[in-house]
């Protein structure tokens, strides 16, 4: 699958957006991209997720996990497509990334850590810290959009997106989208 293929996806189904975005990073942008309509289509997360999937066909993961809230979905079809087992983490009262609801991962695991959006990377060092607590290493990660402004670095483990995408995000201080005035959206799943 082409990345021209996978923004015509996005675009048609209205979930590649303009203005001005408060990111779960806690970076601004002029641009968006809501996965969240994109995996909501069933066929559609399935036949992306099915593309990235050939990506790692060499790692073979036997679980694949995702942050909460928008690795949920995508972890899923993931797992599907590799006929793996599927689990999420997700942030406990003090706001410590945690496995809950009886999820475990167990050693000697292959496991896949996915994240439908990265742009500096925070929740999959996360879950990358918190397998290793337990002694597991995590064998790849796989996003459906790289926007991260600078490479990323997980430590060595592989890393793979469906698509590339080179668009900016600011710090608050330096936005200026705010030095404009222009009314600011926070779409994702983070809590402040």
């Amino acid at each position: 699958m082409q990345e021209k293929e996978v923004i015509e996806i996005f675009a048609k189904i209205e979930a590649y957006k303009q203005g001005h975005f408060k990111l779960s990073s806690g970076l601004h942008s002029p641009s968006y991209l809501q996965c969240a309509l994109v995996l909501s289509n069933p066929i559609i997360a399935a036949k992306l997720c099915s593309a990235l999937a050939k990506k790692f066909s060499m790692e073979e993961p036997d679980v694949v996990i995702g942050p909460a809230l928008g690795g949920i979905v995508f972890a899923y079809e993931m797992a599907r497509a590799f006929k793996a087992r599927a689990i999420f983490s997700e942030r406990d009262e003090n706001g410590k990334m945690t496995l809950r609801r009886g999820f475990s991962v167990s050693p000697g695991s292959k496991v896949l850590i996915a994240e439908d959006v990265l742009t500096t990377g925070g929740s999959v060092k996360e879950v990358i810290a918190l397998l290793r607590q337990d002694g597991i290493e995590p064998v790849a990660v796989a996003a459906l959009v790289d926007r991260s402004s600078t490479p990323l670095d997980f430590g060595g483990i592989k890393y793979k997106s469906l698509i590339k995408l080179d668009v900016p995000s600011f710090a608050e201080d330096k936005c200026p989208l705010c030095q404009e005035g222009i009314h600011i959206v926070k779409p994702g799943s983070r809590k402040e």
